[in-house]
């Protein structure tokens, strides 16, 4: 691999980092987000960004909303197959929680639904009259926390640092890439007036 090509992987990469990270920024406020990393690795096809998410746990924010469940620890909800860590429910027509795209959330024993005599408690058991009728499925250790959401592990600080030095390493690697194509074009021009 010559300097041009591993300019080029490097710049690419500079600029994966730097979508991620803008990426982070634009989801600063999103409840439920998982701040992700932009991990380099040197290959014999030069550098390669591969893109990691952070488990890390948000800071709560209490809502009192009956509706509304944090996560503490790890683990997600299932939302028609696709996992978020968001909580903000809501009732569809049928009485089942959905999440805000309206895709229903599963509990072990199916779609989970809600009326004004179900609770639910921190271990994920969902009651209805006193008796369970479901249960959302946490992992080991993880609880619920009612009336409340868990906000983005995004540091909009961190973040905004993270876009200025892959905007630097991007620039570097494009003044570096510059400066061998000129020294290839006069290498080149020279050995023309040298004939």
């Amino acid at each position: 691999m010559n300097g041009m090509q591993w300019m080029a992987s490097a710049m690419q990469a500079a600029r994966a980092q730097l979508e991620t990270a803008t990426h982070n920024v634009a989801n600063v406020s999103s409840d439920g987000y998982r701040r992700a990393t932009a991990r380099l690795e040197l290959t014999s096809h030069g550098l390669v960004a591969t893109e990691a998410h952070t488990f890390e746990q948000g800071a709560i924010r209490h809502t009192g909303r009956p509706l509304d469940f944090a996560l503490l620890g790890p683990g997600e909800f299932r939302a028609a197959g696709a996992p978020t860590r968001n909580g903000a429910f809501v009732t569809d027509r049928a009485g089942f929680l959905t999440d805000d795209r309206g895709r229903r959330i599963a509990g072990l024993r199916g779609p989970i639904a809600f009326d004004a005599h179900t609770t639910v408690e921190s271990d994920g058991a969902v009651r209805s009259n006193g008796r369970i009728v479901n249960r959302f499925a946490l992992p080991a250790g993880t609880r619920l926390q009612s009336g409340a959401l868990e906000t983005s592990n995004v540091d909009a600080i961190g973040e905004t640092l993270e876009i200025l030095n892959a905007q630097r390493a991007f620039e570097t690697a494009q003044k570096v890439l510059v400066a061998i194509d000129d020294t290839r074009q006069k290498a080149v021009n020279d050995v023309v007036r040298l004939k």
